[in-house]
């Protein structure tokens, strides 16, 4: 139990458990026990609704129980270790070594020596080789499984895609085979062939893999025949079937994102070139309008939240957003509940979609231009028309918009100083357009990334901008918007997408480099406060490898590391995107 350290940190309500809506399943009759982790703190897992939906999934099933596990904050860390605890459940207090499976959330690279941290917090070997039936089945999900490999030492299996339906096929096969496996009838190796068997389960250690001379991939294969050599990605063919938590649980600290989230759409029916999660979420799927609104009116009556978020990767896609938006007023405005939107495309808000969200409470809007300049929106085929952009925003200061957000990338295929200048002159753009509805110019802020090629798109052979680069481009940037006191800009930080960059198009031997890194101290390397760029060149260094391998450019007929998942996007497609983008001029 924590409740005699529980004064001496900081946020305890988010180690305590015990949430309105969260399961309140008993432990010990449950046949089947599912951790699930999420290798970042409580604030940002619980923002994060994947976790929510295979935590509802699971614990709807009678015989099985759900609990939560977080990786603690420093302070709280310090505490176990000087005491040698281990972290709890959130739920009954139990050791992550009292479970079955423990499910791990694999969202960013940036995260990988956090679920390290979790499992030896939890007492668990972090190697899977090292692990037998006394200890819970280590699983991966989420997005970073569309490379799984750096990972691979640490995991016994992957579910690539989609959860809801696929951890229903892992649970019930291993509720066939519980008791044999655990009382050492059956053998670790038997049980993953068996789970190996099912469509959308990747179990790396029946794959042999060798490299050619200078590090390139040489073969990957499986060791056995009836071992699957390409793995397809799961998904959920009918959303309006789908489950989604309506016992949104309520968190007792404030979350990055405490809101109702109301997923309307997966996939994306643009062709974005940079962009990983059209892959992730492929094909396009969208929830009707009489779904979204009964999920709408079901999680606020259980919540009383005043703030419900459209989710999905380009909801103003949606071919009903216009009329979901009309009927979410009518029925939320008497209760002043306001509705927010991810970022939006300009031609949903022509005729009347601004003014509709902004009748209940005028939040800023979101757009993502990724490129100052249209030569190099037509390099990424960013859907983006500048025409109908500049109405609508006009449309929107009109309606009483104050505040806009832009999102660019930098590091782009054949970016030149003009579109650099080009950011800055299309913000100047944005905040002064607001003076034409007889206003001060628009507040703007500017976040800006960096290009990561990224597996499964077409540009995943395309070189990354090395540190230098990044950081003279961020630099140029700052100098250009010094004068314009409304524009205010914010850069993601060079060294941690570097390392984004190296994992995301990185091997099996990248799996000791992240055990060096832990074990001299990394951990929450997605936060600045914490990141060490100089502990990960250690830790290369201490390995024998190359960080700009992993970042120079990839052969169109040499083979990539994640090449044996199938997305449902063919490869032969993603060669013919990378060659139109090598062809514009």
């Amino acid at each position: 139990m924590y409740e005699d350290i529980l004064l001496k940190v900081n946020k305890p309500g988010q180690y305590i458990g015990g949430e309105i809506n969260s399961s309140k399943k008993d432990f010990a009759s449950s046949d089947i026990k599912f951790a699930i982790a999420f290798a970042d703190l409580y604030e940002v897992g619980m923002s994060n609704l994947g976790l929510r939906i295979i935590y509802g999934v699971l614990n709807n099933i009678p015989d099985v129980v759900c609990e939560r596990f977080f990786s603690p904050a420093q302070d709280m860390e310090e505490l176990l270790r000087l005491d040698n605890r281990q972290i709890l459940s959130l739920e009954s207090r139990k050791k992550l070594s009292e479970f079955d499976l423990a499910g791990f959330s694999l969202g960013s690279e940036l995260d990988y020596t956090n679920v390290l941290n979790i499992l030896q917090l939890g007492g668990i070997p972090l190697r899977s080789g090292l692990r037998d039936h006394t200890y819970p089945l280590v699983i991966g999900g989420g997005p970073c499984t569309l490379n799984p490999e750096p990972l691979h030492d640490f995991f016994d299996f992957f579910c690539i895609g989609e959860a809801e339906e696929l951890i229903l096929e892992v649970t019930d096969l291993y509720r066939k085979h519980k008791e044999e496996y655990k009382s050492g009838k059956l053998d670790k190796q038997e049980l993953l062939f068996k789970f190996s068997q099912i469509e959308g389960i990747y179990v790396p250690s029946f794959y042999d893999v060798s490299y050619a001379s200078r590090g390139v991939l040489a073969e990957f294969k499986p060791k056995l025949k009836s071992i699957p050599p390409r793995i397809k990605k799961r998904c959920v063919k009918d959303l309006n079937l789908a489950y989604y938590p309506l016992d949104w649980i309520m968190p007792h600290v404030q979350i990055i994102h405490d809101r109702i989230t109301l997923e309307i759409m997966r996939g994306c029916p643009n062709r974005c070139r940079f962009c990983q999660a059209r892959p992730q979420y492929f094909p396009f799927r969208i929830k009707e309008s009489p779904t979204v609104l009964n999920l709408a009116d079901e999680l606020y009556r259980r919540t009383g939240y005043e703030e419900i978020s459209l989710a999905g990767l380009s909801v103003s896609d949606h071919p009903k957003i216009e009329e979901i938006l009309k009927k979410l007023m009518n029925l939320f405005e008497a209760k002043a509940v306001s509705l927010s939107l991810p970022s939006l495309k300009a031609k949903a808000l022509i005729g009347g979609v601004s003014s509709l969200i902004a009748k209940v409470k005028k939040t800023g809007l979101t757009f993502a231009p990724e490129a100052g300049s249209e030569r190099l929106r037509n390099i990424l085929q960013k859907d983006f028309n500048s025409a109908e952009f500049f109405t609508a925003l006009e449309e929107a200061y009109a309606a009483g918009y104050q505040h806009i957000k832009l999102y660019f990338m930098i590091g782009l295929p054949q970016e030149k100083d003009e579109d650099l200048d080009a950011i800055i002159d299309f913000s100047v753009k944005v905040s002064e357009l607001r003076k034409k509805a007889g206003k001060g110019a628009a507040g703007v802020n500017i976040s800006i990334n960096t290009l990561i090629p990224k597996p499964h798109t077409p540009f995943q052979w395309l070189k990354m901008q090395d540190l230098e680069a990044i950081k003279n481009k961020q630099e140029y940037l700052r100098q250009k918007a010094k004068r314009h006191k409304r524009l205010v800009l914010s850069f993601h930080n060079s060294s941690m997408s570097i390392i984004e960059g190296v994992f995301s198009r990185g091997d099996r031997r990248l799996s000791e480099v992240i055990l060096k890194a832990f074990e001299s101290g990394a951990k929450f390397d997605a936060w600045s406060n914490h990141f060490d760029f100089a502990r990960w060149q250690a830790a290369f260094r201490n390995c024998g490898l190359d960080m700009q391998f992993y970042l120079d450019k990839k052969e169109l007929n040499s083979p990539l590391p994640w090449d044996f998942i199938d997305t449902g996007i063919d490869s032969k497609t993603l060669v013919a995107e990378f060659n139109k983008t090598i062809a514009i001029e």
